[in-house]
């Protein structure tokens, strides 16, 4: 089953625009894949269900393929949104 790095995923995808951004992201332990916090090493396969906290939003994708690079119009078919929410953050 192929696999892929979890930075570069969420970069081909778009659901974070930039690599080292979501590098970040996930070396604030904001990423979970499957339940379990994830590195930006991480590997991610088809079926997967990722959880990120994007500040107040939290946002659960499943991955549905995986791709080495992407037109921006088909991003959109490497994951489905499975939930977006807000977290009662309140500062």
């Amino acid at each position: 089953m192929a696999t892929m790095r979890l930075d570069k995923f969420l970069k081909v995808s778009r659901i974070i625009k930039r690599r080292t951004l979501a590098k970040e992201v996930a070396d604030k332990g904001r990423i979970h894949i499957n339940g379990q916090q994830a590195k930006a090493s991480s590997n991610v396969k088809v079926g997967d269900e990722l959880t990120i906290l994007f500040g107040q939003k939290k946002v659960v994708v499943r991955v549905e393929k995986l791709q080495d690079s992407t037109k921006k119009e088909d991003a959109g078919s490497m994951f489905v949104l499975l939930k977006e929410e807000r977290v009662g953050e309140e500062s």
